[in-house]
């Protein structure tokens, strides 16, 4: 009996360390980003899972993170607003996002709006100098995540 307690007492400390947000995920093993990056038109429309570090998160809604790789590679995990929220304090800590991969092609002007909303998001300033052409984007359009801890 003892045994059981400990092991119960035990899962459930660890498991208090994930912050799981949306649906449950359903794939089971993450991909890696540089592996969707690399070839992301074999993955576009599809449910697909990646985990990296959490480099930005929207300041205003939560309804947007960026995932990272040691690489430097990002995606961007993106809800429809009260979908489900980001933790705003996520920055740093390790993901796993799961949801369709999508594709945009952007005018120039498009691309411009995009980068403005970023910055805004980021609390940065914008220079809309700094957009160069139009732009294909990849992201996903996320349905779940587990924010895990370091």
């Amino acid at each position: 009996m003892r045994i059981l307690l400990a092991s119960l007492l035990a899962l459930g400390l660890l498991s208090a360390g994930e912050t799981k947000v949306g649906k449950p995920l359903t794939v089971k093993e993450p991909m890696p980003i540089a592996t969707v990056l690399a070839k992301p038109g074999d993955y576009v429309g599809k449910t697909i899972a990646v985990k990296g570090r959490i480099a930005e998160v929207c300041q205003e809604m939560g309804c947007w993170m960026e995932l990272t790789n040691d690489a430097g590679q990002s995606l961007k995990v993106e809800v429809n607003h009260g979908e489900l929220e980001f933790p705003k304090d996520g920055k740093g800590k390790m993901a796993i996002a799961e949801g369709k991969l999508t594709k945009s092609e952007l005018t120039r002007e498009q691309a411009i709006d995009r980068a403005k909303e970023e910055a805004k998001d980021k609390g940065q300033t914008f220079d809309p100098a700094s957009v160069k052409g139009p732009q294909t984007v990849y992201q996903i359009q996320g349905s779940g995540a587990i924010i895990l801890t370091n």
